[in-house]
């Protein structure tokens, strides 16, 4: 088996006001497992990468039903330490027609929020990976994490691993303790080589300026800067979404190559959402299984976006769908019942 991608982050809990209701409208939740790092993880491995989780769970049967899960959709998780402590959670409502989605968060004091940086071993957690991929999410839970994510990143670079982060941008949590995201995020971009980010996240790290720009425009300006500021960097990639509201909206690509190239993938009209949350998990998913598969750019971005949209139909954070389902999609081999 190939080298395995590593992702690193926090696996927590969503529980989830059913069918539309506001949270609490009736006394019942329903429970996912899920996490930025470890929906990516989920991803790859349903599209036949070989990968492995990296953090830290908390002991007890939280714990082990999180990490059950990954196990069941292909994800290895023995570099996940254990520890006492509690799980981190979060209440999510899904709105409708003009009502949007809500997110309350409950993460602080976390088993992996508390860990010092020093618990993590990096050059053992790093051996024998191809890339280790994070996002903007740990670093905004504390000081702490976000030390945590720098050193991970700066490790996998210098054992020679391919670095790729997310920004994602989580505006509470960063509010929680005013961390300074701009400072703490950019020597995490500086490792990348594949870069999941927009415009804003752009202008908030390197403080340019992009208003009145198309988003085409203010994507492709944003990463003239992105491969000015990180000479690391090697694929700048990020959705592009429209709201028409909660259950229809379009959703559409772009990435931009060092070597000046700007790739879109068409949009599609997602009509009857289902469930948005981790659609940018499926689409980086995507685009690194694109990657590591040595796809031409185009396909690569088009197969990213196919990942991202496929995701809209499934509940929960986590992607489930095959390499196969993800082509049939790109196919339009259309929805009538399969027999």
């Amino acid at each position: 088996m190939s080298a395995p991608i590593l992702c690193f982050g926090e696996l927590l809990l969503r529980l989830s006001a059913p069918d539309h209701e506001r949270l609490l409208q009736s006394p019942r939740l329903d429970v996912h497992v899920g996490g930025a790092e470890a929906n990516v993880a989920a991803g790859l491995a349903q599209l036949g990468q070989a990968v492995e989780m990296l953090g830290l769970v908390p002991e007890g049967a939280l714990g082990d039903a999180a990490l059950g899960e990954l196990r069941r959709l292909g994800v290895g998780t023995s570099r996940v330490l254990r520890e006492p402590g509690r799980m981190g959670l979060y209440f999510f409502e899904q709105g409708a027609i003009r009502r949007p989605s809500e997110v309350v968060y409950d993460r602080a004091g976390s088993a992996f929020a508390q860990a010092p940086a020093a618990r993590f071993d990096w050059p053992a957690l790093l051996q024998g990976g191809s890339r280790l991929h994070l996002s903007g999410v740990t670093p905004a839970l504390g000081l702490e994490s976000a030390r945590t994510a720098i050193a991970a990143a700066r490790a996998a670079r210098a054992a020679g691993l391919r670095v790729s982060f997310d920004g994602n941008f989580r505006g509470k949590l960063w509010q929680a303790w005013g961390g300074d995201a701009a400072v703490l995020l950019r020597p995490l971009m500086a490792e990348a080589d594949v870069l999941f980010a927009n415009h804003r996240d752009i202008a908030l790290v390197l403080g340019e300026r992009f208003e009145g720009l198309s988003p085409t425009r203010a994507f492709a300006a944003a990463a003239e800067a992105a491969f000015t500021a990180f000479p690391q960097l090697q694929h700048f990639a990020a959705t592009l979404r429209l709201s028409e509201g909660v259950e229809q909206q379009q959703l559409g690509a772009l990435m931009a190559l060092r070597d000046g190239q700007l790739i879109e993938a068409p949009a599609y009209t997602l009509a009857g959402i289902v469930d948005r949350i981790g659609g940018g998990d499926a689409f980086a998913a995507g685009l690194l299984h694109g990657l590591h598969s040595d796809y031409p750019p185009q396909q690569c971005l088009q197969f990213a976006l196919a990942a991202g949209c496929y995701k809209h139909t499934v509940p929960g954070d986590m992607n489930r769908c095959s390499l196969a389902d993800v082509e049939g999609w790109m196919a339009a081999e259309g929805a009538d019942v399969r027999r």
